[in-house]
């Protein structure tokens, strides 16, 4: 079967093809590559199994496939044996580079009950850091992943339920347009987002596929513009046409994975968690408007090279390091007036002495289960145009949705 016919592996622009376009790598190496992605292709059978690892091996490499309930049998069986070392295994498996050596790769295949795959290769591989990099990302498209501290922002529609479907597209749509019209502000400004999205039904999961803590600032900034976008868009709608939204972020472990379109993977990935578990709970609760922050602790890298150390932060000191450098969006431009000045903070109760705390929220779910949360306000102050300002005012927050339990010891500076 001709797989550029069918629409399989490299031929189709929305998978391996499209990186393979931007790699930089020269034109023998690029059709090794598309050798390689139709091996992967048959061995991942259709997401029968998942290829986890590989390395150089001889004239071409090996691969770590194995059938994809594989990892979770594992995994389930070190849990209840109380293994703590096969856990450790797991999470080392889908977490970090795709590259290993070849005693870890055979080892991983022979804890897994499976042989390595021998994939021969038209040339052997340049070894490369490029090549190398771009192995690794065309691996993860038959894979899953583990990242342990993501962040991810959730925007739910309020009342979507109760609107005509021609309604309900067009609101999504209107979300959609948000989420884009941000991402290029940030981008014309110099602000990078490796932008990814995941619909939810009555909105989106969005998350920065790049990693570090400025990765993971920036994602909460684009939130701040997606809601100032839709204010704006708000402002000027007739009818039902523009959403509002609650909103809620927060840092967490989840798995990825990437979407199948027609038969075969593509760049676009999926993403569920414990973040995504810990958002849904959270905008349950929300109030129409609202933004609440995940009282989250992360081990954050301090940049995507993973090789300049990690930072441990709380909720309250990323938002202090998300505070300080939201001068990268000064400038920028909003309904066609320039940006002079953004405010980002957590709320809480004004002091004598010019300070606040911070209060921290203690929300119950459907399931009886209590999450903590912070509830955030953010104000845009443009040159010419009014103030765009998002989020409910602590005062302002009801009794009967969120029970509050004060936490004194937080103290912010006067906003």
């Amino acid at each position: 079967m001709d797989r550029t016919l069918h629409g399989h592996g490299f031929s189709d622009e929305t998978g391996g093809n499209a990186l393979l376009a931007a790699s930089g790598l020269d034109l023998r190496q690029r059709s090794n590559l598309l050798d390689l992605d139709r091996q992967l292709y048959e061995h991942w059978q259709l997401g029968s199994n998942l290829v986890l690892a590989w390395c150089p091996y001889q004239a071409g490499m090996l691969a770590l496939v194995v059938p994809h309930y594989a990892i979770a049998d594992y995994a389930a069986a070190a849990v209840r044996a109380e293994q703590g070392s096969g856990q450790d295994f797991v999470a080392r498996l889908l977490t970090g580079p795709r590259l290993f050596t070849v005693r870890q790769l055979t080892s991983a295949a022979r804890l897994l009950g499976c042989e390595p795959a021998y994939l021969a290769l038209r040339q052997p591989l340049a070894g490369t850091p490029a090549e190398t990099d771009l192995i690794d990302r065309l691996l993860r498209r038959y894979g899953v992943s583990f990242v342990p501290s993501r962040a991810v922002a959730l925007f739910d529609i309020v009342g979507f339920s109760l609107l005509q479907p021609f309604e309900q597209m067009t609101q999504l749509n209107s979300l959609a347009h948000s989420l884009n019209s941000a991402h290029s502000k940030m981008l014309g400004n110099h602000v990078g987002v490796n932008f990814a999205r995941s619909g939810t039904g009555d909105g989106f999961y969005i998350w920065n596929r790049d990693l570090g803590v400025t990765a993971n600032t920036s994602l909460y900034h684009l939130m701040h513009l997606v809601l100032a976008d839709n204010a704006i868009a708000r402002r000027k709608a007739r009818g039902r046409t523009v959403p509002l939204l609650r909103a809620a972020f927060h840092l967490g472990g989840c798995y990825e994975f990437h979407h199948a379109e027609g038969l075969n993977p593509t760049i676009s990935t999926h993403i569920v968690g414990d973040v995504t578990i810990e958002l849904a709970r959270m905008i349950e609760r929300a109030m129409p408007g609202q933004i609440l922050v995940g009282d989250f602790q992360a081990d954050l890298p301090l940049d995507e090279d993973l090789q300049a150390g990690t930072v441990h932060l709380d909720a309250v000191a990323f938002m202090e390091r998300a505070r300080h450098d939201l001068a990268r969006l000064n400038g920028l431009e909003l309904a066609g007036d320039a940006v002079e000045s953004i405010k980002c903070y957590l709320t809480g109760r004004a002091r004598a002495d010019g300070t606040f705390t911070i209060r921290r929220l203690a929300i119950s779910d459907k399931h009886g289960l209590t999450h903590s949360v912070f509830n955030a306000k953010v104000n845009i102050y443009r040159r010419a145009g009014d103030p765009i300002l998002l989020g409910i005012e602590d005062r302002l927050l009801r009794g009967d949705e969120l029970s509050v339990a004060t936490a004194g010891h937080i103290v912010r500076p006067a906003h």
